[in-house]
């Protein structure tokens, strides 16, 4: 099964593989577009592992407001759980996954947007602290979230 618990769930399953290259990625994933799954696809091509934090409910309200998220975190995971380059989910309720990014015993890779800056990714120095490195996406489109709720609503 691709969806964990929680983040001790995670590490054990991480221990089972200790030659395989660990990916991780994060967000919210609320409505999927173009740009997730050319993310996805990109970290997954970066390791053996992809493992996707996922913001739960009460983080996503904290983060981008009380109208959201659109669909539930069960149902965000149960999205996410069914695409090929995703091999494993974890939620997390902090308003980042550095706490989840600490508990990971090992993490070889750290995949974020290309709309950061190295120094503004959360989990970085942890990341490269253990000998892992951050590699930025290059978005191509321009896609997010919130511009298509905000488009649906002029609709």
């Amino acid at each position: 099964m691709k969806i964990l618990a929680n983040r001790n769930e995670l590490a054990q399953r991480l221990q089972v593989r200790p030659a395989a290259r660990v990916v991780f990625t994060n967000g919210v994933f609320d409505l999927l577009h173009g740009g997730h799954i050319e993310l996805l696809w990109f970290a997954r091509g970066l390791g053996d592992i992809l493992v996707v934090g996922v913001n739960d409910d009460a983080s996503v309200r904290r983060l981008k407001g009380s109208s959201r998220p659109v669909f539930p975190l069960e149902e965000r995971m149960e999205i996410l759980a069914a695409l090929k380059p995703v091999s494993l989910l974890v939620p997390f309720a902090e308003d980042t996954p550095l706490e989840l990014i600490r508990s990971m015993p090992r993490l070889d890779v750290l995949v974020k947007g290309g709309d950061y800056a190295p120094e503004e990714v959360v989990g970085r120095e942890e990341v490269e602290s253990r000998g892992g490195r951050l590699v930025l996406f290059p978005i191509r489109t321009q896609n997010s979230t919130s511009d298509i709720l905000s488009r649906l609503g002029r609709a």
